[in-house]
């Protein structure tokens, strides 16, 4: 699946923040980690692994509360 991202720069626009733009645009949509997926193998385990592992992350930032006890 092939994605297309424009950032228009106008003429007297800056090109740093431009470039800004488009990393933190790219970040967002999570390009930069399914490429990473598909360049390095991981097995399954790892897989669950690091899905449960973020699911605790999650939870813990949304009420930490419940974990500081």
């Amino acid at each position: 699946m092939k994605k297309v991202y424009n950032i228009e720069v106008g003429v007297g626009e800056n090109l740093e923040r431009s470039l800004r733009q488009l990393k933190k645009k790219i970040e967002r949509e999570g390009v930069i980690r399914d490429m990473k997926r598909v360049v390095y193998h991981e097995p399954t385990t790892q897989k669950k692994r690091k899905k449960l592992m973020r699911a605790i992350k999650n939870n813990f930032m949304r009420n930490p509360e419940a974990y500081l006890k």
